[in-house]
């Protein structure tokens, strides 16, 4: 192909979903995507795109291209999920392709109305053969979404790799390219990687469109975070009572049960931070007046907790999404297009889901791994408007930080590697994220072993654009220190956010009056280690971001410039020194 490729003419519903200032064409990715495309003309084509991008119309863009050049003469939709299988006819209706998203892998023949079908990557699973056939039929176009979700079971890859093997072409699409375990993923490319050891490959995309290009592009929405922490209470099977801050340093078993306590909806904290979030809310929709939260639950008996919670809160019932059913597609679909201030869902938030008006969420499930943070954040990024803001809840959980000031990071699957680590990005996450998909409690395994007693919760600070904003000592829930972050007004521009969060800390803190000189000496040891902890920590965070160096590799930095043993055990004189050292760095790196 020669010259650059025109625009695909779409529906006048099209353009609504483009980015600010690209009302009447292709956003600036999605353009370049096509042009890469076309020109390479490639059988299979690998595009990964951070959620809220706009992948479906990029694919649904190159199938009008492929049927109108007579390339192809069918379509083939594969998704994770029933409900994503009709969002994608709808999409695709509005392309001018009708699709069957009723079609199943027995059913054999469809209406001669429709030009494609959507079917899952389970049901693929079930009859591959009845796949392949229809494949082999006609000139087929295969739309992978979500790509990664072929290696979920091998049955699963197997399938997708026997029904497609035929197809004209292959368009796969992922907004989270990477997976717990190290099984291949049908039709993706792999190379060797030197930098990772003999032996281990890595996923080649043809295309990539990250997170921080699509926010330079104002194609996503930037993204608060607001942690919180707090007391924490619970009594252990041996009946021992223990009581720990939520985020401070634990064992594993120990931040679980932690966590766990804070999302206890007889406790007080996912109340208290329901009640924050419901103020973000309402000052988001003084600029966006359609703008609406999710909550996303670890079961659906929290799930219907949390709802009772939130009809209280904001004076009325939120829409409840439990399961991946006819029923739960139209509560969504219905959500979507009202104006009602929330939803409280367990499944089919992970990925895909598409309900652009939400801005304010809460991460109050105990599911904490890259894949689902990722993808569950992406539900919230999506732009509409220039200035758009997106506001997350998330606990001060330390994983949970670390995947939000990592939210920028380009990540791709890799083979031939050996997991070992538990905190390694790709440690297996599979099952609980099952678990938490299907409704089941994702702490199961802390049944007979626990039990919570009693929380309170805490502002912590603001996470943003990987640098850490908040005041000294104690921020109450409720309080004008918590409201100087919770009131930031709903449409800004990126940098106008960042000197909003700049300003108002540093004028809480020219406000509040010098402490009395005994003041120190009426604060706790431990509550003292802790301010210092997180004040080190959130700087640690804004270097990796400035820098890109890893949070373990600085600290380790810290420690031999400045001696002393690690953070968590760290005394208040040593942690000062890091502090003041990590400064000193940024200074210089500054000039």
């Amino acid at each position: 192909m020669t010259g650059r490729l025109e625009p695909v003419p779409l529906s006048p519903a099209w353009p609504d979903r483009a980015a600010w200032g690209t009302a009447t064409s292709l956003r600036a990715w999605q353009q370049a995507a096509m042009e890469d495309y076309f020109t390479r003309a490639p059988r299979d084509y690998l595009a990964v795109a951070t959620p809220g991008a706009g992948k479906t119309t990029f694919a649904l863009s190159v199938a009008v291209e492929l049927i109108g050049r007579r390339v192809v003469d069918r379509v083939v939709v594969v998704a994770p999920t029933e409900h994503l299988k009709s969002q994608w006819a709808e999409a695709a209706a509005r392309a001018g392709i009708p699709i069957d998203p009723t079609y199943s892998a027995g059913k054999g023949k469809t209406s001669t109305d429709y030009v494609g079908v959507a079917v899952t990557y389970a049901g693929v699973a079930v009859n591959p053969l009845a796949m392949r056939i229809r494949t082999e039929r006609f000139k087929t176009l295969v739309i992978l979404d979500e790509i990664h979700h072929a290696g979920d079971a091998l049955s699963w890859g197997e399938g997708v790799r026997e029904a497609f093997e035929p197809a004209t072409r292959r368009l796969a699409l992922t907004g989270t390219p990477f997976r717990s375990d190290v099984s291949p993923i049908p039709f993706v490319t792999y190379a060797p990687d030197p930098g990772q050891g003999a032996g281990v490959r890595v996923s080649v995309p043809d295309f990539t469109y990250g997170y921080a290009h699509a926010l330079a592009d104002h194609v996503v929405r930037p993204v608060l975070f607001m942690a919180y922490s707090g007391q924490m209470e619970w009594r252990t099977r041996a009946g021992d009572e223990v009581s720990a801050r939520l985020g401070e340093p634990l064992t594993k078993d120990l931040h679980a049960q932690a966590l766990r306590t804070a999302l206890d909806p007889q406790g007080a904290w996912i109340p208290a931070v329901l009640a924050a979030a419901d103020k973000r809310l309402s000052e988001v929709r003084r600029h966006v007046p359609d703008a609406g939260g999710l909550v996303i639950a670890s079961d659906q008996t929290q799930a219907r907790a949390y709802a009772a919670l939130l009809a209280k809160i904001a004076g009325e019932k939120p829409a409840v999404v439990l399961s991946d059913e006819k029923a739960a597609s139209k509560r969504i679909a219905d959500f979507a297009e009202g104006q009602a201030r929330w939803m409280v869902a367990v499944r089919m938030v992970s990925e895909g889901v598409d309900v652009p008006r939400l801005a304010v969420g809460v991460y109050a499930t105990t599911t904490a791994t890259p894949l689902f943070f990722a993808q569950a954040v992406g539900r919230f990024v999506r732009a509409r408007a220039r200035g758009e803001t997106a506001t997350v809840f998330v606990p001060s959980v330390p994983s949970l930080l670390g995947f939000a000031s990592e939210l920028e990071a380009q990540r791709d699957h890799v083979l031939g590697r050996t997991v070992t680590d538990e905190d390694d990005i790709f440690a297996a996450e599979a099952d609980l994220l099952a678990r938490a998909q299907q409704g089941e409690g994702a702490s199961d395994e802390l049944d007979g072993s626990y039990e919570a007693i009693g929380s309170d919760a805490r502002f912590d600070h603001v996470l943003y654009d990987g640098a850490s904003f908040g005041h000294a000592g104690e921020v109450h829930v409720g309080s004008e220190e918590e409201m100087d972050f919770l009131g930031i007004p709903g449409l800004l521009e990126p940098d106008q956010v960042r000197e909003l969060l700049h300003h108002r800390q540093s004028e809480r803190a020219r406000r509040t009056p010098a402490p009395e000189p005994d003041t120190v000496d009426r604060v706790t040891t431990h509550e003292q280690l802790a301010v210092l902890r997180r004040e080190l920590n959130g700087l640690v965070a804004a270097w990796h971001h400035r820098t890109g160096q890893a949070h373990g590799i600085t600290h380790a930095a810290l420690r031999k410039e400045c001696g002393g043993p690690a953070a968590a055990i760290a005394n208040a004189e040593q942690l000062l020194a890091r502090i003041d050292r990590i400064r000193e760095w940024a200074a210089r790196k500054t000039s």
